[in-house]
């Protein structure tokens, strides 16, 4: 590849990616613009700005976006609808995040002139395929340049050292090892690596950030009420709210309630496992409530043809395919099965806990005349069951008659 002359980097404001914008000035020569997002990630982000600018940046390649509505709305919700689980229990919290970071990176690019993009994801990682996939759907002839595959610093020594000679400020909290490593965005926080890579050992307190120990949890249940409407939530106890002002409503709730945690050891798409520590309330909250609502609103075929591709949806998602048009046509198909998945579902969160206790909806299909065990008013002729079972036990019977008869004659 030839060397590139101008680089839009995904640039967090920490070491890592302080190095790295360092290490692209010095082994390229190349100009960089540095692409910050707020991701609802907590942390304040002016200081990644007043970093850069220390790092030689100029104020005008310094690009920090506010993209918490648009992650929730675009990204978020649509992933939602399918209920989407990665190996049963991921709720996609770091993966939905890199595709949106990598369509920014794209069109900063594309308006700055740039002609490559940097990433600071590891060579072990699934970020660096889930970055680098996206981008290129998205601009078949950028380039993205991945410095953990390319230089040398391959420890944390080397890393302080190369900070130190180039003048590169390090946070005292740096200059050990730390104990792991986080991610975080307004659906999640993900820690892994240092403390957390033994498996057999139970995660220490300290990893949690986002939640409260369950058992530390209040004595008393709270009840929450979720107002959906084709799909996605839109109310909460009745107060409309934008999509990301839900999810931040609903991490505090399910923060202090201890609801979302996950020890998890998943399988990478580049093919090893790896442990991480997950917490996700507000996101487990709108999973349950999502279930809910469908519960009354969907058809059984359409629900259970939705749940039969689900793992397949999630799996795209996981493994940096949000652009391909597989995913784009899963998308189509459970786009389709939400337009009338609208009503408000009531949920109970205690200890570590959230499970559905009421749902009701205009568009429902429940029929309480059909399935009551009162007199039904001739809604519901119990001997037509009769035939029902006779023709699906056909098959059965003539498989049980064939067995029988070849076993006769063996």
């Amino acid at each position: 590849m030839s060397k590139p002359k101008k680089v839009v980097l995904a640039y967090s404001g920490g070491l890592d990616t302080s190095i790295i914008l360092k290490w692209l000035q010095t082994e390229y020569g190349c100009e960089v613009v540095t692409f910050t997002a707020d991701l609802g990630q907590g942390e304040e982000l002016e200081p990644a700005r007043a970093k850069a600018v220390t790092l030689g940046i100029a104020p005008e390649n310094i690009h920090i976006v506010d993209v918490r509505e648009e992650f929730v709305r675009d990204f978020v919700f649509p992933m939602f609808r399918a209920n989407a689980l990665y190996e049963g229990l991921y709720l996609l919290g770091t993966s939905i995040a890199r595709p949106l970071i990598s369509k920014h990176l794209v069109r900063i690019a594309e308006e700055t002139g740039a002609d490559a993009v940097a990433h600071g994801a590891t060579g072990k990682g699934n970020d660096q395929v889930r970055f680098e996939l996206s981008a290129y759907a998205l601009n078949p002839a950028i380039k993205v340049i991945a410095p953990w595959r390319e230089w040398d610093l391959t420890s944390r020594t080397k890393l302080i050292e190369f900070a130190e000679a180039n003048q590169i400020p390090i946070s005292k909290d740096k200059r050990g090892e730390a104990p792991f490593s986080v991610d975080a965005n307004l659906l999640h926080t993900s820690s892994e690596g240092k403390a957390l890579e033994n498996p057999g050992d139970e995660a220490p307190d300290y990893v949690y950030q986002r939640t409260v120990a369950p058992e530390d949890a209040p004595d008393t249940a709270e009840m929450l009420e979720i107002t959906f409407e084709a799909g996605d939530a839109v109310a909460i106890n009745g107060e409309a709210m934008s999509p990301a002002t839900i999810l931040t409503r609903l991490n505090e709730i399910g923060g202090r309630h201890g609801v979302g945690r996950l020890d998890l050891v998943e399988n990478r798409f580049v093919g090893m496992k790896s442990r991480g520590i997950y917490e996700t309330p507000g996101g487990t909250i709108l999973l349950e409530a999502h279930r809910g609502i469908e519960q009354i609103t969907l058809d059984a075929g359409a629900g259970h043809l939705k749940d039969s591709i689900m793992p397949r949806y999630a799996e795209l998602i996981y493994n940096g395919f949000w652009y391909s048009p597989e995913r784009e046509m899963l998308q189509a198909l459970i786009d389709k099965s939400q337009e009338h998945v609208s009503g408000t579902v009531r949920v109970k969160l205690y200890k570590g806990s959230v499970r559905t206790v009421a749902r009701w909806s205009d568009h429902s299909l429940y029929s309480e005349k059909h399935v009551t065990f009162e007199e039904d008013a001739g809604a519901y002729d119990q001997k037509d069951a009769a035939g029902f079972i006779r023709l699906n036990a056909l098959r059965l019977k003539l498989i049980a008659t064939r067995n029988a008869r070849v076993a006769k004659k063996g």
